[in-house]
């Protein structure tokens, strides 16, 4: 792959980009990372630690436990940059893959398995972490990013001038998803109504199994042109960078400066997901040539380089790996069997007398399998029924 300045492939503009991969801080003209040192050892941290939660659930999911999960691997400078330049007060909505900003949100990762295990659909409370349930279906999440913008604008959450007030969206999705007729109709009404929804598109160059070059025929960030608002194209291996330009695109929508379009240009390393087979597709030398720029190793390279960790440090690190994996493990063998009946009971917030039909009409479906009467109550009595 030939490349331009900053790791751009040639004939593209430059990334935004404030960390080399060999470790080495570099300036930008329009962005600057204005964090101290121990704010990068703890992105540093927070990489460390998503991987090895990416990196637990998959060997899960291989044992059975899960029934499927996808990875970020490669992506987490990306998740963790953007996720910690979000305020308290901005709401996030993901797609499925987010696993790293959940975490800046402090969200357990159980909360995540047990979506993927097939216990419930979402572990968390969204209003109270701000961070929206996992969105399965491709794209739709931007619509309701754009809805939820629109809302705090009439709610005056927005170009006050309080900073502890104003607030704003960020909706991520993918480089497949950005063909998304959602997508695109979300970009029409961020544009008309100047919504202060910021748009995180993570390229990781393969939507599936079709790659970038069969998806669009201009960079994607300039597409925010054609719908009337900025769009950047910022290293997504780079955590620094990906912080400075979120940030920075963050407060332009608090501030009432409208929506923009980041495009992080990373690369999924990993499976879309572990039903996917990546071998069939893409060729071994263009992963080896990414993992030169993997996002952790130039972060640790620079807190090396500049005595910033140590020994000590990487040892500490090691063991709070080993610990949230252990916690991970251990929570999704000991999660219980969802009630499957439940679902009737999540539709409306009150139950209608034709739900409440359809409901113990499942029951008497489900019971009829067991007559025993084990699972009667419309569980799932054997663990190959969830998984």
């Amino acid at each position: 792959m030939t490349e331009g300045t900053f790791g751009a492939p040639a004939g593209e503009p430059d990334l935004v980009q404030l960390l080399t991969p060999e470790g080495e801080r570099c300036e930008h003209p329009d962005y600057a990372f204005d964090l101290d040192d121990e704010a990068v050892r703890g992105f540093y941290r927070d990489m460390v630690l998503t991987r090895r939660i990416d990196a637990e659930a998959i060997a899960l999911q291989r044992q059975g436990e899960l029934g499927i999960w996808a990875s970020l691997l490669g992506q987490e400078a990306a998740q963790i940059g953007s996720g910690r330049a979000v305020r308290q007060q901005d709401f996030i909505f993901p797609t499925y893959r987010e696993h790293g900003v959940a975490w800046c949100r402090g969200i357990d990762p159980l909360a995540l398995i047990s979506l993927f295990r097939g216990v419930d659909n979402g572990g968390w409370d969204p209003a109270e972490v701000n961070f929206h349930l996992y969105t399965i279906v491709i794209g739709a999440q931007t619509l309701h990013a754009t809805g939820y913008a629109m809302g705090m604008q009439r709610d005056g959450c927005v170009g006050t001038g309080d900073p502890e007030r104003d607030a704003a969206v960020l909706a991520y999705f993918g480089d497949g998803a950005s063909a998304q007729g959602d997508v695109n109709e979300s970009f029409i009404w961020s544009a008309v109504f100047n919504t202060p929804t910021v748009y995180f598109l993570q390229n990781n160059q393969w939507a599936i199994s079709a790659p970038q070059e069969k998806q669009s025929r201009i960079p994607l960030y300039r597409r925010a042109a054609g719908f009337g608002f900025p769009g950047v194209r910022v290293d997504g291996n780079d955590v620094l960078a990906c912080y400075a330009v979120t940030k920075a695109a963050l407060q332009q929508a608090r501030d009432g400066g409208g929506p923009t379009l980041i495009e992080a240009f990373t690369y999924r390393m990993g499976a879309h997901t572990t039903t996917d087979d990546p071998t069939r597709y893409r060729l071994q030398d263009e992963l080896e040539h990414w993992k030169l720029k993997d996002p952790l190793a130039r972060v640790k390279a620079y807190l090396t380089r500049n005595a910033l960790i140590d020994d000590a440090f990487l040892a500490d690190l090691d063991t709070e790996a080993d610990d949230l994996a252990a916690h991970v493990r251990a929570g999704t063998l000991s999660m219980p069997e969802p009630d499957l009946a439940a679902t009737f009971d999540r539709v409306y917030a009150e139950m209608t007398p034709e739900l409440r039909a359809q409901q113990e009409w499942f029951r008497e479906y489900h019971a009829s399998f067991h007559p025993s009467g084990g699972a009667a109550d419309g569980g799932a009595p054997h663990a190959e029924v969830t998984r």
